[in-house]
């Protein structure tokens, strides 16, 4: 093992953890809708069932839920790789949208096949370093009733499947 810089060594380290892929919507006080790729989600109570995760204050997405929007959680299967790009990379606005089946039959945008849709409500929102951690209520869950369940994941900067 090698010694490097605290940081460095914890994002090194941390590139060994598989993680589920999600992209998580909001809508800003105007309507725009946001969406931004994220790994640190995470489920944390299921009395009141709540999830939480972790949005970079430098995110576009950060504006909607530093004003308390509510947000949705969507789980990606494999193959939806392109999504995740979109949602991750640079200011796309409305465009992160062209990609992907989304729906925007309900309060926020979802992936209408995606492995699971989970809409929250802002409940609690604590800063922590260069983020802000977000507990949302679950208001509502729609999960994909294909028999496949098979994740996207993200490990060492790349992405895969189970199996």
């Amino acid at each position: 093992m090698k010694s490097v810089e605290l940081n460095l060594a914890m994002r090194e380290g941390m590139r060994r953890l598989a993680s589920g892929v999600c992209v998580v919507t909001a809508k800003g006080k105007d309507g725009s809708p946001y969406a931004m790729t994220a790994t640190s989600v995470t489920s944390l109570s299921d009395s009141p069932p709540s999830l939480l995760v972790c949005i970079n204050k430098s995110a576009r997405m950060f504006e909607a839920i530093d004003q308390g929007s509510d947000f949705c959680i969507n789980l990606l299967a494999y193959g939806q790789d392109e999504i995740s790009n979109r949602c991750a990379s640079g200011d796309q606005g409305v465009g992160r949208f062209d990609v992907g089946a989304w729906s925007m039959d309900k309060s926020l945008p979802y992936l209408s096949d995606g492995l699971a849709a989970f809409f929250c409500r802002q409940d609690r929102a604590i800063d922590y370093g260069t983020h802000r951690i977000v507990i949302g209520n679950i208001e509502e869950v729609l999960v994909n009733d294909d028999d496949s369940i098979n994740p996207l994941l993200y490990l060492n900067g790349g992405y895969h499947k189970l199996g």
